[in-house]
């Protein structure tokens, strides 16, 4: 009988790879993907949803909230490290979710109040919830769908006379309409009429219109700041059209003071670019995703009805628009700043270079004084030195006269004078040169 022996496997088995160390981020990353999924939505239903601007420190008092609302209807809380929280309340269904900067309250409550946008869907929420909610309320849009249709009097009411907007959406599976403003009850309002929806489609239709009404309210919040703060950055173009003035030689300044003004008009500018950059930055990437989410209603147009598409565009747009526009605004004005300083800088080290050269002039000048007093110097101390030496011979020829030998003591100092002078002369140059030998380096 022929024995087949097992053949090893090159490749690792499952228990080989548990032993391989995993990233502790790779659950998260994992589950990640699987964060805020859309909702499954029968039809009819009323939806209350809200968005509230937090900060960081207002974390756990949202959490301890949300936690207080489950405490009362007796339903398990979420983690406090989740991001997300669905859970069945038993008369409505609530979706948390927490974004960067901002959370969001989906109330779901199948079915329809006796009229439209009446409440319903918050109708067994405790009011104190509400008003000890943590934050400040960004968004709030209450959403009916359902398979009735509308008269165009009836969208009238329901919209309390403002513009009705809509479209034919999801490839003509159902008409949204909505007016993005506020109403009696401070909320906007949408309406979706479903005609070939099933949940899954309408639990995504919902989420889309949901987060079009939260983004573009969070994209313009940085449009009255750049309103704002248009007027200053006007004022610190004109200082810096008045700075290249100055330098182009229309006024008389100071090279340094002028310096001075460009370096706090970049400190302002700086300290505004730092102040909006995170702002600003979100703002864009909210209206990409505003943007994204209305390529994927795959509108077409309603008789009589401007599509939610093209208004969106065209009132968001222009607001966005100007916030990109005040930061090239400001990018630009940091350059001409950046410019008109380095070109001042060189005026200043030009003007500094020949200042140098000035002084260097000067020092040589009194180089050339202290030589000719050295050297005259010089001069005055031969003729002493041979002035006192010559003293000394008189006194030499006087002992030698007393000693008996008579000799012409005016005629010895008379020659001895030249003598003496280029003997006194030698000796002093002799000196000044052993003075300003350079010193021998003794090596070790």
């Amino acid at each position: 009988m022929t024995v087949i022996c097992p053949i090893e496997s090159k490749y690792p088995t499952q228990a080989d790879l548990l032993r391989i160390s995993v990233s502790s981020l790779r659950q998260q990353i994992s589950q990640e993907l699987h964060n805020r999924p859309s909702p499954q939505v029968n039809v009819p239903t009323s939806i209350a949803h809200m968005a509230v601007r937090l900060t960081e420190k207002q974390r756990e008092q949202e959490y301890q909230q949300l936690c207080s609302l489950c405490e009362r209807y007796s339903v398990n809380p979420p983690s406090i490290e989740a991001s997300c929280y669905y859970q069945d309340f038993g008369g409505f269904e609530l979706r948390w979710e927490r974004h960067l900067e901002f959370s969001s309250y989906s109330f779901i409550r199948k079915g329809l109040g006796k009229q439209l946008f009446d409440g319903y869907a918050i109708e067994y929420v405790p009011q104190e919830w509400f008003d000890n909610i943590v934050g400040e309320l960004v968004s709030a849009v209450n959403l009916v769908i359902s398979q009735d249709k509308l008269s165009e009097q009836e969208l009238y009411h329901a919209f309390e006379g403002h513009q009705v907007l809509g479209s034919n959406v999801a490839d003509n599976r159902a008409n949204v309409y909505a007016s993005f403003r506020l109403h009696s009850d401070g909320f906007g309002r949408i309406i979706i009429q479903s005609n070939m929806l099933n949940n899954y489609q309408a639990g995504r239709l919902i989420q889309r219109m949901l987060e079009i009404e939260t983004y573009q309210m969070m994209a313009l919040l940085s449009l009255p700041m750049a309103r704002s703060l248009s007027p200053k950055v006007t004022e610190m173009e004109l200082d810096l059209v008045e700075i290249n003035q100055k330098m182009a030689g229309f006024c008389d300044k100071n090279d340094s003071e002028m310096l001075d003004e460009l370096s706090y008009l970049a400190g302002k500018t700086e300290q505004l670019i730092s102040d909006i950059s995170y702002r600003f930055s979100a703002t864009n990437a909210y209206y990409e995703l505003v943007c994204s989410r209305l390529e994927q209603l795959r509108e077409t147009d309603i008789e009589g009805i401007e599509r939610i598409n093209e208004f969106v565009t065209r009132r968001l747009s222009p607001g966005i628009r100007t916030c990109q526009a005040l930061s090239i605004r400001l990018e630009g004005l940091t350059l001409r700043i950046a410019r008109a300083s380095s070109l001042l800088r060189t005026r200043v080290d030009l003007t500094i270079e020949q200042q140098n050269q000035q002084l260097l002039s000067a020092i040589n000048q009194r180089g050339e004084v202290q030589l000719r007093l050295q050297q005259m110097v010089e001069g005055v101390s031969i003729a002493a030195m041979a002035y006192y030496l010559i003293g000394l011979l008189d006194y030499m020829l006087d002992a030698v006269n007393i000693s008996g030998f008579h000799l012409n003591k005016i005629l010895i100092k008379g020659f001895a004078v030249p003598i003496i002078l280029c003997l006194t002369w030698l000796l002093l140059r002799f000196a000044m040169s052993y003075i300003k030998k350079p010193p021998v380096k003794v090596s070790k």
